[in-house]
């Protein structure tokens, strides 16, 4: 079973493209399973997942309520499959290596995905691993 994937846009500043990024994270979805890192993890058993992009000062917010830091970030997951992405974040860190919008933003949901497959960026080399798994499913998603 596949989970039924909802997104939203919060913020008001910026447009991205949600039809783009529905179907990338369509495609992302069945890579991000194969990759999960236990068969217990979340991403096995939501029925759905909901993505909704956000500015720096909304994530700021439950960034600070649920993980004591009141500062941006870029992605937020919940096991409970509730994923925030900041539109800003990914526009500045995306112009920052020559990445577009939408793409960082893809990026940015992929590794929302990684985390509810269980992946963990705390440690410094499941965060590389999980860093490249996460890049080579964005690319294969881009090129299908």
């Amino acid at each position: 079973m596949m989970a039924k994937l909802l997104l939203y846009n919060r913020q008001k500043t910026h447009r991205p493209d949600l039809p783009w990024l529905r179907r990338i994270v369509k495609a992302a979805l069945p890579h991000c399973l194969a990759a999960a890192r236990s068969p217990e993890a979340p991403l096995h058993e939501l029925e759905e997942i909901e993505f909704t992009i956000v500015s720096d000062e909304e994530i700021a917010v439950v960034h600070a309520e649920f993980l004591d830091d009141p500062t941006p970030t870029d992605v937020i997951t919940f096991h409970h499959g509730e994923i925030l992405v900041s539109a800003d974040t990914a526009l500045r860190q995306g112009s920052d290596h020559g990445q577009p919008l939408n793409p960082e933003l893809a990026l940015y949901m992929i590794h929302g995905l990684m985390h509810l497959g269980g992946w963990d960026d705390h440690d410094p080399e499941e965060a590389a691993e999980m860093t490249r798994q996460q890049e080579a499913i964005l690319q294969t998603c881009l090129t299908s």
